[in-house]
C-alpha cells in the first residue's frame, strides 16, 4: 500500500509531458504483452493442428495398407496359409512397415517419421513396447472407450508428436499364430522362437499403433515466426507511440506551456504578450478563452485606473 502511495506521489509530481510518456509506455508494454500471448496461442494451435494432421494422414495411409493386406493379399495366399505356412507378407503390420520404409527411401522429407505397432508381448522383439509405449497400452486397457491418445514425447533427444491407436485381435484366425506354440506355424517358430507372441486373446488390447512425427523443426519455425511477427508488431507499436507522443507534445503540451507562460507574464503586469492560437480544437478554444480573459482584465484595470483618477481629481478640488 505504501509503495502504491509513493508511486502515485511520484506520478503526480511529474510534468504533463512525462505523464503522457509514462502512460503511452504502459500502453506499449501491455499491448506487446497481450499481442504476444494471443499470437503465441494462435501459433501453438496452428502448429499442433499442422503436426497432428500430418500424423493422422500417415496413420490413415498405413491403416489402408493394413486393410488392403487383410482383404486383398491374405485371400490370395490362403491356400498356403491353410497348410500351416507362415508368410510375412500376409501380416498387416509387416506390410505397413515395409511400405513406410520404402516411402521414406524415396522421400527424405519423411525419413524421420516413426511408425511402430508396440506390443506388450510381440512375436518379433523389434515390436516390443518401451516404457513410454507400455504406459500408453495400459491406458488403453484401462479405458476401453478410449479411441486414441496424442501428445509430445522425446525420442533420441528430439521432440516428436505422436498419435496412438489401440491394437487388438478381432479375427479368430489370427489366434492360430498367437494362442499357443503347438498350433502356430512351424516356419514362424523357426524364425521367432516359441517364447514370445503367445497367449493373446480375442478382442484383448495388447498393443498400440503409434505414429511419431518430428516436431522440433515445425516448433522452431513457429518460434521464429513468432519472433518475426512480434518484432514487426513492436516496431508498429513503437512508431505509433512515438507519433502519438510527438503529436501530444506538439499540439497539447506545447500550447499549454505557452498559455502558462503568457498567463504568468500577464499576472505580473506585462500586457504586451499575446496568446498564440495554433489550432481550432479544444486547445484553441482554451487559448481564445484566456485571450478574452486577458482583454477583460485589461479593460477592468483601465476602468479602475480611470475611476481612481476621477476620484483623485475630485479630492484635489475639494482640498
Amino acid at each position: 500500500m505504501n509503495s502504491l502511495k509513493r508511486s502515485l506521489l511520484i506520478f503526480n509530481n511529474l510534468t504533463l509531458a512525462k505523464k503522457l510518456t509514462a502512460l503511452l509506455l504502459l500502453i506499449f508494454i501491455e499491448g506487446i504483452a497481450l499481442s504476444g500471448i494471443a499470437l503465441a496461442s494462435v501459433l501453438n494451435y496452428k502448429t499442433q493442428y499442422e503436426i497432428s494432421s500430418s500424423a493422422w494422414l500417415l496413420l490413415q495411409t498405413l491403416n489402408s495398407v493394413r486393410s488392403y493386406t487383410t482383404t486383398e493379399v491374405v485371400p490370395q495366399l490362403q491356400s498356403r496359409l491353410d497348410n500351416n505356412e507362415f508368410i510375412q507378407q500376409a501380416i498387416p503390420a509387416y506390410s505397413s512397415r515395409k511400405v513406410l520404409e520404402d516411402f521414406q527411401k524415396k522421400n527424405d522429407k519423411f525419413k524421420d517419421f516413426l511408425y511402430k505397432e508396440a506390443m506388450l508381448n510381440p512375436t518379433n522383439l523389434r515390436d516390443k513396447a518401451d516404457t513410454f509405449e507400455t504406459t500408453i497400452v495400459k491406458e488403453f486397457q484401462k479405458q476401453k472407450s478410449l479411441n486414441s491418445l496424442s501428445g509430445f514425447r522425446s525420442i533420441f533427444g528430439k521432440n516428436f508428436f505422436y498419435i496412438a491407436l489401440p491394437l487388438s485381435i478381432t479375427e479368430s484366425s489370427c489366434l492360430q499364430c498367437h494362442s499357443t506354440p503347438d498350433v502356430a506355424p512351424k516356419t514362424m517358430i523357426d524364425i521367432y522362437g516359441d517364447r514370445n507372441g503367445f497367449g493373446w486373446k480375442l478382442n484383448m488390447i495388447n498393443g498400440a499403433q503409434i505414429v511419431s512425427i518430428p516436431a522440433h523443426e515445425v516448433l522452431q519455425k513457429a518460434r521464429q515466426f513468432l519472433v518475426l511477427v512480434m518484432g514487426v508488431v513492436t516496431l508498429i507499436f513503437a512508431s505509433a507511440i512515438y507519433i502519438a507522443n510527438f503529436w501530444l507534445k506538439r499540439y497539447v503540451v506545447k500550447p499549454i506551456k505557452q498559455v502558462v507562460r503568457v498567463t504568468e507574464a500577464v499576472s505580473t503586469g506585462n500586457f504586451d504578450v499575446e496568446f498564440e492560437k495554433v489550432s481550432n480544437d479544444e486547445i484553441g478554444s482554451l487559448i481564445e478563452a484566456f485571450t478574452r480573459m486577458k482583454l477583460s482584465l485589461i479593460m477592468a484595470i483601465r476602468r479602475y485606473e480611470r475611476y481612481r483618477m476621477v476620484n483623485r481629481e475630485t479630492h484635489d478640488k475639494k482640498a
